[in-house]
């Protein structure tokens, strides 16, 4: 298993991975990695199948947020080759307080990436698959016009398979969000991840209203495109504050939302103020599912990109 898989399960990282990582956050006080519950542990990958899915991944040479980011569900999500390809680079222009992908500046768009990532699709026989992708702030469009093309390339290469993209803010990106309804994806995605109040310290490069706004854009620009939005829980955050965050996106007419447990990737990453138990997940689906969302997922390893096969199956059915 690579570090960066075993991080996924174990996140601990050695102080030259995290100051490599995380030049931003190399002088930041340390904060202790809290003890995960047992509802929280998984187990180390090993199944065949995940070895192949990592295998082909290498050979086309593309990233998965599946690592990047440090995600506890890759072991079970590539043994049923469910992988999440991220998109225009591995590097960040920015520095979120709760994310493990490396910060610094990115290097130049791959323009082969599209037909890499299209293959890799049609190999994996995926009936789903999320595009994902670093902030790319240094790119006029925000990586926008990138995105059209993967979706384009994949609907070439694998003309049976939906597709869903997880985007960033297109913060100051006049057009972006219509450059990708253009293309058309079947569910396009931008997570709100905390409440307005955390974002300062959460989020910092983002702004909660410009997440809002594009998600209420794309409703407006494609309307039979299904929304989603994900937040995580355990930053310091109430449940009225949840509460007001889903009333936020239901006036936006957000179809789908994800509820998970934030996990503290490295000691430079901001701390978790508490672990949720499974039942507390299951009254926050309730309380939104009764607010009118089509979709909930919410339990604490949920992330935006878990099951979201079988997910994207029910809502297209619910709808």
């Amino acid at each position: 298993m690579t570090a960066r898989a075993a991080a996924a399960t174990y996140p601990a990282m050695t102080r030259i991975e995290i100051d490599h990582r995380h030049p931003e956050k190399a002088h930041r006080p340390d904060q202790p990695v809290a003890r995960k519950p047992a509802w929280i542990r998984v187990k180390a990958p090993t199944h065949p199948v995940y070895h192949a899915t990592r295998a082909l991944l290498r050979e086309h040479k593309l990233a998965t947020v599946c690592e990047e980011a440090a995600c506890p569900n890759v072991g079970e999500c590539w043994s049923r080759r469910h992988a999440t390809m991220m998109i225009l680079g591995e590097v960040c222009t920015r520095a979120c307080a709760f994310c493990n992908v490396a910060t610094g500046l990115p290097g130049p768009v791959d323009a082969g990436e599209p037909a890499r990532v299209a293959a890799a699709v049609a190999k994996l026989g995926l009936a789903h698959v999320v595009i994902t992708s670093v902030d790319r702030d240094d790119l006029a469009d925000g990586g926008a016009a990138h995105f059209a093309a993967v979706i384009g390339a994949i609907r070439a290469a694998a003309p049976g398979t939906t597709v869903e993209v997880l985007t960033p803010d297109f913060l100051r990106k006049p057009g972006a969000a219509e450059r990708v309804a253009a293309a058309a994806p079947d569910v396009f995605n931008h997570n709100l991840e905390t409440v307005p109040r955390l974002y300062p310290s959460i989020r910092p490069g983002a702004r909660y209203y410009q997440s809002l706004r594009l998600l209420d854009r794309m409703k407006q620009l494609a309307p039979g495109v299904f929304t989603k939005s994900g937040l995580m829980v355990g930053l310091g955050e109430t449940r009225a504050e949840i509460l007001q965050v889903m009333d936020d996106l239901r006036v936006a007419e957000v179809d789908f939302l994800t509820i998970g447990q934030y996990l503290q990737p490295t000691v430079k990453h901001a701390a978790v103020d508490r672990f949720l138990p499974p039942e507390e997940f299951a009254e926050l689906a309730a309380l939104a599912r009764a607010r009118g969302f089509r979709m909930v997922a919410a339990s604490p390893l949920t992330r935006s990109s878990y099951h979201a096969d079988a997910d994207f199956a029910a809502l297209r059915a619910a709808a």
